[in-house]
């Protein structure tokens, strides 16, 4: 199955200058584990509960700005890939979280729950 039947479409974002503890609330807030950050319209990392986590262990003061533990090194899944293959990347990568992109712009987050989901229910 492709990617764009099973991404969650709509970027959930903070901006790069958001404090650590803003960017928690929002995720509790919205329910989820990943944000996009930007940086005005361009997309500066992806900062991740384990992110959050990594910060607190660290003992990182909450107004902290959120690129400075966002994970930088961008790794996005297209539309049309198959989600077999973005789930094995995900697994091979250690991430839980793929940004979604579509042919240069940002359409969504894809989570390695999705990918479950859909592997779950295909059974």
């Amino acid at each position: 199955m492709l990617i764009s039947n099973v991404y969650r479409p709509g970027v959930l974002s903070c901006r790069a200058e958001d404090r650590l503890d803003q960017v928690a609330r929002q995720m509790v807030e919205e329910d989820v584990g990943a944000l996009a950050v930007l940086d005005g319209e361009r997309v500066a990392g992806i900062i991740t509960e384990r992110d959050l986590l990594g910060a607190l262990a660290a003992l990182a003061d909450p107004a902290s700005r959120a690129t400075a533990y966002a994970s930088t090194r961008l790794k996005t899944a297209a539309l049309d890939e198959d989600s077999r293959e973005v789930a094995r990347r995900m697994l091979d990568e250690g991430i839980r979280h793929l940004p979604v992109d579509d042919h240069g712009r940002l359409v969504g987050m894809v989570s390695m729950r999705d990918l479950l989901a859909l592997e779950t229910w295909a059974l």
